[in-house]
């Protein structure tokens, strides 16, 4: 009779997560890492031990929203079952609740938001303590909770009933911030002599466990973008440039292919009265994956000394699609505009109803700046976004668009509120055409944004693409 080759520890994780695999003398494991750093499989593998090693021992894997759970990290644990090579008939595996349960011992892990105060109640077990707790994106819990108070609050609910052997594994990517909120707490945990800090990158792994194509990847911005590279990759928080778009430089500055076309073109648009009103355009190209600039409507009544009505401002605008339909034959238009326009949406909606060659969809804008601002800059990273050199206005703001300081060195990045027209028109179209464009991003990038998407209800949970 054949036997089943045992699986050895060392084969399925990196040596420099080794020394802590079954090391109970440090309470608290903070791992770090850039993208393809593996620390997620670890704790996955590491979790599925603990229920299989331990008889008296369950664990807890906790993010900060419900809705992120089971694309993640209960994903994460059944790939690390098949990676300790242990057959899934000893496991009873559930979604509803979501628990993996080792049969033999009927020790469990249990799956939880912490959204509010009563998620992790119920999940305290009398029979088989909670030995380990993993808190996945740790950033979450900073961001959109209480930090450091959250946290203790966590452990001191689940190390009741340990007399010893009790941990708690936290796994997070280093925001770019040096003053980051979670980084300035990562770094008080490190003098801690009950808490090692552990921080990997894409090298630290065999290239066999990875592939080619990623490392090639890797290298590939390291040379475009030297500062992506090492927050991206190798997980750095290289800190916050006052300048947004410091990745913005001539090879993102092209002419669209001449004589290509378009389908579909997003024309994003910031109104203002006195302030400039702009219309930026960006054709979908699905075929080479592609977001190029095509062209820039642009007014300024206080520069120009010209205020224009919102019809007016409508009237400009068809006569920009009719040039674009003209140039690119573009057969639908979305217009993002900004929200709180909705003088200029409502004539542009009555000017649009009849009479043209194309079609016309307005939509909302999504405003939310902080994530707008990260997709634009994800777009120009992996060379998604160009800018047309007919987009003279949004190229001058592109380099002038800044953060402001005092507000970096709070640890939360807020624009300043000048010149940035052209640029809230660029975030309103990247943020509309998201859908296509998160497709075009490395994998491990593109599940993120999946992620993301879940929790702002963009998607549903059991939809993928």
């Amino acid at each position: 009779m054949r036997t089943k080759k045992q699986i050895r520890i060392s084969e399925i994780v990196i040596p420099k997560y080794l020394p802590v695999f079954n090391n109970k003398t440090y309470k608290h494991i903070i791992l770090t890492s850039g993208r393809a750093g593996t620390k997620s499989s670890f704790a996955a593998i590491r979790t599925d031990y603990q229920i299989i090693a331990d008889p008296h021992g369950s664990a807890v894997v906790l993010r900060k929203h419900h809705n992120k759970l089971r694309k993640t990290v209960y994903k994460e644990m059944i790939r690390g079952i098949n990676r300790l090579q242990v057959p899934k008939n000893r496991f009873y595996i559930t979604k509803s609740p979501m628990e993996i349960t080792y049969k033999k011992y009927s020790t469990t892990i249990y799956f939880s938001g912490s959204d509010g105060i009563d998620d992790t109640k119920g999940i305290i077990d009398e029979d088989k303590p909670i030995k380990l707790v993993v808190l996945d994106e740790l950033t979450e819990f900073f961001d959109d909770g209480e930090g450091e108070d959250e946290l203790a609050n966590i452990e001191a609910t689940f190390v009741r009933g340990n007399k010893a052997g009790f941990q708690m594994i936290y796994l997070y990517n280093p925001p770019k911030n040096p003053n980051a909120p979670v980084n300035l707490w990562c770094k008080k945990m490190e003098k801690r002599q009950d808490c090692i800090h552990i921080h990997t990158d894409y090298r630290d792994v065999p290239t066999e466990w990875l592939g080619q194509d990623l490392i090639n990847s890797a290298e590939a911005m390291k040379k475009v973008d030297p500062k992506m590279y090492r927050w991206t990759w190798l997980g750095e928080p290289v800190g916050v440039d006052e300048l947004i778009y410091y990745m913005f430089s001539d090879r993102h500055r092209k002419k669209p292919e001449e004589g290509r076309t378009y389908d579909i073109a997003y024309i994003g648009g910031d109104y203002g009265q006195q302030n400039a009103t702009t219309y930026q355009a960006f054709g979908l190209d699905t075929y080479k994956r592609k977001f190029p600039g095509l062209g820039e409507y642009y007014h300024s009544g206080r520069e120009s000394g010209t205020q224009r009505s919102p019809s007016e401002y409508a009237q400009d605008l068809i006569e920009f699609m009719d040039e674009l339909h003209e140039e690119y034959a573009v057969k639908v238009f979305y217009v993002c505009l900004d929200p709180s326009a909705k003088g200029l949406q409502e004539e542009i909606r009555r000017a649009t109803r009849t009479g043209l060659e194309y079609s016309v969809l307005i939509r909302d804008a999504d405003n939310d700046v902080a994530l707008g601002i990260s997709r634009v800059q994800k777009s120009f990273a992996f060379d998604i976004l160009s800018i047309s050199p007919k987009q003279e206005n949004l190229t001058r703001e592109l380099g002038t668009y800044e953060y402001d300081k005092k507000s970096i060195e709070k640890g939360k990045e807020v624009p300043v509120k000048e010149n940035d027209h052209g640029c809230d028109a660029l975030r309103y179209a990247v943020m509309t055409a998201w859908r296509y464009i998160k497709r075009w991003l490395p994998a491990e990038i593109e599940e993120k944004e999946y992620i993301v998407d879940i929790a702002r209800k963009e998607v549903r949970d059991d939809e993928y693409f």
